[in-house]
Parts: structure tokens; sequence; C-alpha cells
């Protein structure tokens, strides 16, 4: 009959420290990767845990799952290995894009009896070994989520009422031009010809890339005079 092989105190006690920043908090606080590290390395030391390796994702956006990340990657497989009970991390959002991917990595990590330890959250640590603690996590990652979607909502409303007011939200689409303020747009200018065939086309169904060789074929050029790309086509309709 075969035997399940307990893990050694070693690996009960092994931790993988995980930090993370973004390209733009890299480029404002570029200490900010040493101090995640000297904070974590600081709280396993208070609870006794061994440090079997750093993971560092510099330079890299939250909004790519933990798997998704080079450095992420390993830590997947480190946790798949068996060879890590303890993943330490400064904040929620070091780790995970959002609640979806913070519910599905942690599910996969009970299982594994790997702990999530988070030192800073709301100022106070919290670990996952214990049933209490997997509920605050939980219940922190939907209110970050919550928190996303409200400003992604207030955003979405302030932008429409800017369109509305004939403000620009974006690039100067394709036969438009900024009005002295350099906030509203003119109408749109003699580039009205070029922008009805696009129109026409789409209304038929037809692609970005054959609206824009047929404009080339009626010897049509952009305002800096190249031919038309079929960025160059889907700009006419951003305002």
């Amino acid at each position: 009959m075969a035997r399940t092989k307990k893990p050694s105190t070693q690996t009960k006690q092994t931790a993988i420290l995980y930090a993370r920043v973004s390209t733009q908090e890299q480029n404002v606080m570029g200490s900010s990767l040493p101090m995640q590290e000297a904070r974590l390395r600081a709280y396993c030391d208070r609870r006794g845990l061994t440090v079997g390796d750093v993971i560092v994702d510099a330079g890299v956006s939250g909004w790519f799952t933990l798997e998704d990340r080079e450095g992420g990657q390993r830590l997947v497989e480190l946790v798949q290995s068996g060879a890590v009970s303890h993943i330490v991390a400064l904040k929620l959002d070091r780790l995970f894009r959002d609640c979806a991917d913070c519910l599905t990595v942690m599910k996969e990590w009970d299982k594994r009896n790997v702990a999530l330890h988070l030192i800073d959250l709301g100022g106070q640590p919290l670990d996952t070994s214990s049933a209490m603690g997997r509920f605050f996590v939980t219940m922190m990652a939907a209110i970050a989520e919550l928190e996303r979607h409200l400003i992604a909502e207030r955003t979405a409303q302030v932008l429409q009422h800017k369109k509305a007011q004939g403000e620009r939200v974006a690039a100067v689409a394709y036969g438009y031009q900024l009005k002295v303020d350099g906030i509203r747009l003119l109408t749109p200018l003699q580039e009205h010809e070029v922008i009805n065939v696009a129109s026409i086309d789409a209304d038929y169904g037809q692609s970005l890339q054959k609206s824009a060789a047929r404009l080339e074929g009626d010897g049509y050029v952009r305002q800096s005079g190249k031919p038309f790309v079929h960025t160059a086509i889907a700009s006419m309709f951003v305002t």
C-alpha cells in the first residue's frame, strides 16, 4: 500500500517572498522593491519562517494575472512542486489582478496547504492558515474589486459628459481640429468625403483593411501624405 510522504519540518516552515511594482511605480519609487523585500524578511524573522526564495516582478502591471507574469509563473510552479508552504507578500494587490484571480489561486493553494501571508492589510498582518484569515482575505479581495468597478463607472460618466459637451477625451479624430482653447473640437473639415467613404464601407460590413485599400486605390491619402491603414480608418470614428 502506497504511503503519502509527509512534508519535512523544513518545508512546512519554508516561505517564498513575492514583491512586485508596476513600471510607473518603479519610475516614481525606485526603492520600492528593496523596501518590500526588507519588510517581508523582517516578518519572516518574527514568525520563525525560513526564506526559501525571493521572487520579484519588476515593472509588471497588476492587470496581469499571477500566472501571466514571469515571476508569478515561477511562484505557481514552486507551489505545484510542493516545495513551499508559505507565501509572503506586502499587500493583496501585489499578487492578484482582481477578486476572481485571487479566489481562483487561493483555492488551489488551500488544496496544497499553502498559507498566504499579507503583512500590510490595513496596517495589520494577516495569513490564511486559519478559517478567519481566509475569510478576511476573501472579503478584502471583493472590496478591492468593488472599488475598481466604482472608479471605472465614475470615469465612464465623466467621459460621456465631456463627449456630450464636445470636449476631447482621447486623440483628435481624423477630420477634426482643436479650437484655440485646446479643449473643444471644431466641426469636421474637408476630410468629410473620406469619412463618408469609410462610413459607407463600415455600413456594408467591409473590413478596415479593405476600406483602407479602397481609399488608397481611389487616390486618397492621410493628412500626413501617407496611405491609409486600418488603424487610421478606426481613428476616424473616435471622438
